[in-house]
């Protein structure tokens, strides 16, 4: 009768490339860099549109009119603050874990959000363009003429959006995702102590391993052979 052991057979390299890869673990990879990519573009496409000319008007002064502008930060100032907080909130997804992550998760899902809505509702820029022309008249009862929009509050609006599915793409495979700080977590196994060599002759290098608690009379290589 052959010998039987319970102890699965060692496996080598070969086999374990030759395994597929789970499918969670490459969803997750590949949502890692889709994420922080449409965060990133998210963010940089609603910090930028939002500096541009949303509205256009003009204000009668006298027989003659004049030409008012506002951009979108004038408008509400709401995208461009989402667009930091959402890109804060996509480096902090990184830093923690749990239930952290997915309240972070959330947040960058929401700022986008907040971020489209805000720039959408805010695009007719008419109540920034009354004021200026009141200022610009000196009549309080003074309205904008002429009144146009542009299509940067919609820009604003899609990089908001991008934002969104990143918060969404962090909410789905967040929990898969690494963290910054588990590279410099301790595995709790014992390091290797490094003795140093103490030579007889030298008293400075006795009274050093003294110093340590070392025995300086004792072998090294016994002591690591135990």
């Amino acid at each position: 009768m052959g010998y039987v052991s319970a102890v699965p057979p060692p496996r080598n390299d070969a086999d374990a490339e030759s395994e597929p890869e789970a499918p969670d673990s490459r969803g997750g990879r590949r949502s890692v860099a889709v994420a922080l990519l449409l965060g990133a573009l998210g963010a940089t496409v609603v910090l930028l549109a939002s500096g541009r000319t949303w509205a256009r008007g003009t204000a009668a002064i006298g027989s003659d009119s004049l030409q008012l502008t506002a951009d979108g930060r004038a408008v509400t100032g709401l995208p461009a603050a989402l667009a930091i907080v959402g890109l804060a909130a996509l480096v902090a997804v990184f830093a923690v874990r749990g239930k952290s992550r997915l309240l972070v998760s959330g947040l960058l899902a929401l700022s986008g959000l907040g971020a489209a809505l805000s720039a959408v509702l805010g695009a007719d820029g008419r109540r920034v363009l009354d004021a200026q022309a009141a200022r610009t008249t000196a009549d309080s009862a003074a309205h904008v003429a002429g009144l146009t929009q542009t299509t940067w509050p919609y820009v604003t609006a899609a990089g908001a959006v991008l934002i969104l599915a990143a918060g969404l793409l962090a909410l789905r495979f967040g929990r898969s995702w690494p963290s910054m700080g588990g590279r410099y977590e301790r595995d709790g196994s014992p390091r290797a102590r490094t003795v140093a060599a103490v030579d007889p002759d030298r008293p400075e290098d006795l009274w050093k391993a003294l110093d340590r608690g070392e025995d300086p009379t004792s072998d090294p290589g016994a002591d690591r052979a135990h």
